[in-house]
């Protein structure tokens, strides 16, 4: 194995038995420490994204796509927020979940504790390192982060900061690790680590997620791709709806919580479509759409099978005519990934068999998709959004990355 992933592993075994025990005071005062660094670090950190983003241009990469991969001062403070955020959420590590006296006397209950060793494995967005960072720290876990190439002098600013103001405020050695080794073999390597990760959450697209959960021996929490639905529903407010849909859409769209398929109630069609596709074109969206929505808006491409099933991130929208609610759920079912799904309407029934129905993380009335966050729910900086049906779904923030184990008072009891 790797000799940085050996090293970086056992350093974060050992940081992990501290910070199971260190206090929320610590905690806290490290977090505040790493955020004012952040803030404090903008221009080095700035210098070193400009690398990367020079690199990823020579490289063709999207506009998106460098969208994602670009820090600006505004960014940075919203990272720095972010783990303010964070530190000023309540410490779940030793809550009691309930204690029950058994006929014997025992009195059992369960607590939580951290998960332990954390790996994240993410692509090119820098905010994660910072984010990732922040929850693990504050759930009590070490953490081993590795981000894309294509991120990788940000990354490596952004970690030597944090771990500069974190070790200065009372972090162990080792709690925040960045394995600088970009190759596909280390990233193998980091996803078979038994006995040194506990845990391993892919963040990024759909190619990254398959590799983590195809070749991971280590305990996987799946997160991320965003095949996310807007549905028009015939009885909707239609500025509202197009107000949705362009947010969902444009306001950025290389994020997972993004719209990628609207969906429209057949007998709304006509007067919805014509001016909210146009006000996307407008804004630099290429519209994919069935026979229908071509028939009334000529001259948008033809959208295919793989089209509905595609998570663009990008300035592309697939847009299909339907014949009812029905029909919508049925679609995104077929092909949706579980995130974030929105319907538009005023029929508070139609409402209540959206939410009833569709399985995904976060299901929306009314709303755009874009809220599936974990800073607009409250919980601060997120550690991704899972898509899986175990103990953590949607938006994770600190009670997911803890785990329990149970505590039993006894007075001589034996069995």
């Amino acid at each position: 194995m790797n000799s940085e992933l050996i090293t970086k592993g056992e350093l974060a075994k050992k940081a992990a038995r501290t910070l199971a025990v260190t206090d929320a005071g610590t905690k806290n005062k490290a977090l505040s420490a790493i955020a004012d660094g952040l803030e404090e670090n903008a221009a080095y950190i700035i210098e070193e994204n400009k690398k990367d983003l020079e690199n990823a241009k020579q490289k063709g990469i999207a506009a998106a796509m460098l969208d994602r991969l670009m820090l600006d001062e505004k960014r940075i403070a919203g990272m720095a927020e972010g783990i303010r955020q964070v530190a000023a959420l309540p410490d779940p590590i030793g809550e009691v979940l309930g204690m029950v006296k058994r006929p014997n006397g025992l009195v059992i209950g369960k607590t939580r504790v951290p998960l332990g060793v954390i790996g994240i494995i993410y692509e090119a967005r820098p905010n994660v390192t910072a984010d990732a960072a922040a929850l693990c720290v504050k759930a009590g876990n070490a953490v081993i982060l590795r981000g894309g190439s294509e991120a990788i002098h940000s990354n490596i600013a952004i970690v030597k900061v944090m771990n500069a103001a974190g070790e200065g405020a009372g972090l162990p050695h080792g709690a925040i690790s960045l394995i600088e080794n970009t190759s596909r073999e280390a990233a193998v390597e980091l996803m078979k680590m038994n006995g040194y990760i506990d845990v391993l959450i892919p963040r990024g697209g759909a190619g990254l997620i398959k590799t983590v959960v195809q070749n991971a021996t280590v305990p996987v929490i799946e997160t991320g791709t965003g095949n996310c639905h807007v549905y028009v529903e015939k009885t909707a407010d239609l500025d509202m709806a197009q107000n949705i849909i362009i947010n969902a859409k444009t306001s950025r769209p290389s994020v997972c919580n993004a719209a990628e398929t609207l969906l429209v109630d057949r007998a709304a069609a006509k007067d919805f479509l014509p001016k909210t596709l146009a006000a996307l074109q407008a804004k630099g969206v290429e519209i994919r759409g069935c026979a229908e929505s071509a028939a009334i808006f000529p001259g948008i491409r033809a959208a295919t099978e793989e089209d509905w099933a595609t998570e663009y991130n990008d300035y592309i929208l697939a847009v299909k005519v339907v014949g009812g609610i029905g029909e919508a759920i049925d679609h995104i079912t077929a092909y949706g990934t579980k995130h974030s799904e929105a319907i538009v309407t005023t029929d508070y029934n139609m409402s209540q068999k959206f939410l009833a129905e569709v399985d995904a993380a976060a299901v929306y009335v009314n709303a755009s998709t874009r809220f599936t966050d974990g800073f607009e729910f409250g919980f601060g900086a997120e550690i991704g959004i899972s898509t899986q049906k175990i103990h953590a779904r949607g938006p994770m923030g600190l009670p997911e990355l803890t785990t329990i184990k149970y505590i039993i008072y006894g007075n001589g009891q034996v069995r």
